[in-house]
């Protein structure tokens, strides 16, 4: 069919990131879920130019799904709209497969339409289950109740920017023939902050940065990391919910421009043996009434005394979320100390090996890091289990807790032990949550080699939640 007779929604990356900035702006300043929700279909309505709408959700694991609903379907049964929970792993079984998608029109987005379609806009959706509450396996349900209940009951913003880094490697769906050919392969060997204009990888970064741009991520700096062929491009902190549904974004970018390009954006911890892991350094702090809370600039290291509590909880709580954190066979190879591992449970200004940083800050920008996350957790679970741990936890009694030298676990087997035995993964996940998500976790190292050994396997990236597919599944 001729282009010439289509007509669909097609902006500038400018006309993208001045809508995309307005809506973010309506999030950040919580304007009525109502008159947002009446804005979003007037607009649908009013706008012929788009044919449909991407709803996005994500599963117990963090894997991304995306529907996408036809505009006047979407405008008839917006508030009735149904899916197969069954297919989707850790969701409902079969005999209850049926569940509900709310549509959050708040966390709504234009994209590129030379990446994702011309006539196509997104919005995150809300798992709701048959008797219409929230469903309990949707974490992203889960942290967004939580969050607002911590504004209602305290008046704090919760707040979060992530560091998150990835590897590019040569041809599409590499890591899916990885059991094949059991290597990687670099497009690039340049090194940290080093990469020619015009090279792969800094076509890449750059190509991506400018989608991100376009979709209101609001920029700060992009490079090549240290390992070869590695990237990191950086973005401004939001609100938790925002700032989780960005990191599914930017990873959804990262990928349709890699495989655009013919290549595969891999956010796999360790995927190469003998270099620098990737992370995703999670910095979090709290507001209030547009105060920092976490500043202090009479406090040790200009952290408030509320900030160093939330650090004492979170490292008390270290071994019993570190599967949250670090949710993968891969995730463990990533916590070496070689290669600059987060795996101490300590809290430090300088040591990088520590699980938590207390990075330079000011008034504004003083936060807490927590750098032991791997980049392919569940990243409303890595919010959820952060911030709840950090302002409801506890306080272990262990002397001098901050500089105690304990250890993160160094193989899933233990984190899953530690996870399944803590009483505070219940309380903050339910047993029947709990469950779940460590079956699954259980079924993914089952497959794989017991002992990480020297050499990446090929089970450790064909079953991982982030590559597997029923194929490859079953090929097992």
């Amino acid at each position: 069919m001729s282009n010439e007779l289509r007509d669909f929604l097609a902006l500038s990356y400018g006309e993208l990131e001045d809508l995309n900035l307005e809506a973010k702006e309506q999030r950040k300043n919580r304007v009525s879920p109502d008159k947002v929700r009446e804005e979003r279909l007037r607009y649908l309505t009013d706008e012929k130019r788009i044919k449909a709408v991407t709803v996005l959700f994500s599963d117990l694991e963090g894997r991304l799904h995306m529907l996408d609903y036809d505009k006047k379907f979407l405008l008839k049964s917006w508030d009735n709209l149904t899916f197969d929970g069954s297919s989707i792993r850790g969701f409902t079984a079969q005999r209850e497969s049926d569940l509900r998608l709310g549509i959050d029109w708040s966390a709504f987005y234009w994209a590129p339409a030379d990446f994702f379609g011309p006539g196509k806009v997104m919005v995150f959706g809300d798992v709701i289950e048959k008797q219409g509450g929230m469903y309990a396996a949707d974490i992203r349900g889960v942290l967004k109740e939580f969050a607002e209940q911590q504004h209602k009951s305290n008046g704090y913003t919760l707040n979060a920017a992530n560091e998150i880094e990835g590897f590019l490697f040569q041809g599409v769906d590499a890591e899916r023939h990885y059991h094949k050919t059991g290597k990687f392969e670099y497009v690039n060997t340049g090194g940290y902050y080093h990469s020619l204009p015009g090279d792969p990888l800094r076509t890449f970064i750059d190509t991506t940065a400018e989608i991100q741009r376009a979709m209101g991520f609001q920029n700060e700096k992009d490079h090549p990391e240290v390992a070869p062929s590695q990237f990191e491009i950086n973005y401004g902190y939001g609100e938790v919910v925002a700032a989780a549904d960005q990191i599914q974004l930017y990873k959804l970018i990262c990928r349709e421009v890699a495989t655009k390009l013919g290549m595969t954006a891999s956010f796999l911890p360790k995927p190469v043996v003998g270099v620098n892991g990737s992370g995703m350094h999670t910095n979090v702090s709290i507001s209030k009434g547009g105060k920092n809370l976490f500043w202090d600039p009479k406090g040790e290291e200009k952290l408030s005394k509320l900030g160093w509590s939330f650090v004492d909880r979170v490292l008390t709580a270290g071994n019993d979320i570190c599967l949250l954190l670090n949710a993968s066979v891969n995730a463990y190879r990533r916590l070496d100390p070689h290669f600059e591992a987060p795996n101490q449970i300590i809290a430090s200004a300088v040591d990088r090996g520590s699980m938590v940083r207390i990075p330079i800050g000011n008034d504004r920008s003083m936060r807490v890091e927590v750098r032991s996350v791997g980049p392919d957790a569940n990243p409303y679970l890595v919010m959820y289990s952060i911030f709840k741990s950090g302002i409801d936890g506890e306080i272990s009694k262990v002397k001098n807790l901050r500089q105690a030298k304990r250890y993160l676990p160094d193989n899933i087997y233990t984190a899953l032990e530690d996870f399944r035995k803590s009483e505070w993964t219940t309380k903050i996940l339910g047993d029947d949550v709990k469950g779940r998500y460590a079956d699954l976790k259980q079924a993914s190292a089952d497959r794989c080699a017991r002992l990480l050994g020297t050499v990446v396997k090929g089970p450790e990236i064909q079953f991982h939640h982030e590559v597997y597919n029923q194929f490859l599944w079953n090929q097992f």
